[in-house]
């Protein structure tokens, strides 16, 4: 019998149909081959978030229709971002031990056994809300399976072809869900209401879309919403907006990007964080990334080294950002916050 080395491998050995997904950075499907590579340290893992691979496994025993089993598993990286072997062989080992005695004279269903194998395990973790709700839009859509019974109501609201006052009984589960399931039309029309759209309905609507890509017609309009905030003095708005287009063209997310590097009213710490969780992809710039270092290091109330650490786990990031520190001119802010991490470190 061959060992099992990896999560594949165990799937694959107790029968079952499993799909992965990304969790932390952002909520995404993970083709299985990516996670192959990466448990076979050939590829270090695309979206770390905290020095982790958060990933959920959701698997289904059989052909049967049945809803599916979800694991959600975080594992450690190394400093280039690639896994740390020893912790998911534990994971593994813990896995089988448990599988073999529960099979010894359980009466309980198999589906019920898996369930319970998670159950303190120090590598499983609770997403939050917002992840949960984009990553059960994403399966049932994958495993083509209805959406929830929330979604009509968020259709017909965010297309306007419902009732104004009705914005209090939308639910979570049906903005994932119309995050993940919209169409070019909705998406328009949704672009014509979002000026109007109460602060309730849009922060977690932006909390939503920052998992997905949106079009260029609603990235203008999040951008325009977004700099209304700003004029509001509305922080957190602001924020949910630029962490909403984070994964839009980069015509208009990287454009607006620049405009905020370029004001120094406009970088703060949050907002600077609302652009390196979510706006990752906006930094494979040659100009844009060097600026944005920049800001974050003249600001004294960031975290500088926990943030350009992070960001060096990002494979796309990694030699960029390196070769970004290394070019910063002499006695720059950049420079200054380098030296004062290597003499902590030191």
């Amino acid at each position: 019998m061959q060992p099992i080395l990896s999560l594949g491998d165990f799937f694959t050995r107790i029968g079952a149909t499993a799909r992965f997904y990304t969790l932390g950075r952002q909520v995404s499907p993970c083709p299985a081959a990516t996670l192959a590579a990466f448990e076979a340290g050939e590829l270090a893992w695309p979206r770390p978030w905290l020095g982790h691979a958060r990933l959920a496994c959701v698997f289904r025993l059989g052909d049967g229709d049945d809803d599916p089993l979800i694991w959600f598993l975080t594992l450690p990286l190394d400093e280039q971002g690639f896994l740390e072997p020893a912790p998911r062989d534990a994971f593994l080992e813990r896995l089988l031990e448990s599988l073999g005695r529960s099979a010894q004279g359980a009466d309980s269903a198999p589906g019920d056994r898996l369930d319970d194998l998670m159950r303190d395990d120090p590598r499983a973790f609770t997403p939050d809300l917002t992840q949960r709700a984009m990553l059960h839009a994403h399966a049932s859509r994958d495993l083509q399976r209805a959406a929830s019974e929330h979604l009509e109501p968020v259709e017909e609201y965010l297309t306007g072809q419902g009732v104004e006052e009705r914005w209090q009984a939308l639910g979570l589960q049906g903005l994932a869900d119309f995050a993940v399931r919209h169409d070019a039309q909705q998406s328009d029309e949704l672009a014509s209401r979002l000026a109007s759209l109460p602060v309730e309905v849009l922060r977690p609507l932006c909390h939503c879309l920052e998992h997905v890509t949106p079009s260029i017609p609603l990235a203008r309009a999040l951008v325009e919403r977004g700099e209304r905030a700003a004029a509001e003095g509305d922080l957190e708005t602001f924020c949910a907006c630029i962490r909403a287009v984070g994964q839009a063209p980069r015509e208009v997310a990287g454009a607006w990007y620049d405009s905020l590097l370029d004001d120094a009213s406009a970088c703060g710490p949050d907002s600077l964080a609302a652009i390196a969780a979510r706006g990752w992809a906006q930094l494979e710039d040659a100009e844009r990334l060097p600026r944005f270092i920049e800001r974050l290091a003249d600001d004294q109330r960031t975290d500088f080294a926990a943030v350009v650490r992070d960001l060096a786990l990002i494979p796309r990031l990694r030699l960029p950002l390196l070769l970004s520190l290394r070019q910063a001119a002499p006695g720059s802010m950049t420079q200054r916050r380098l030296a004062e991490f290597s003499h902590r470190s030191a």
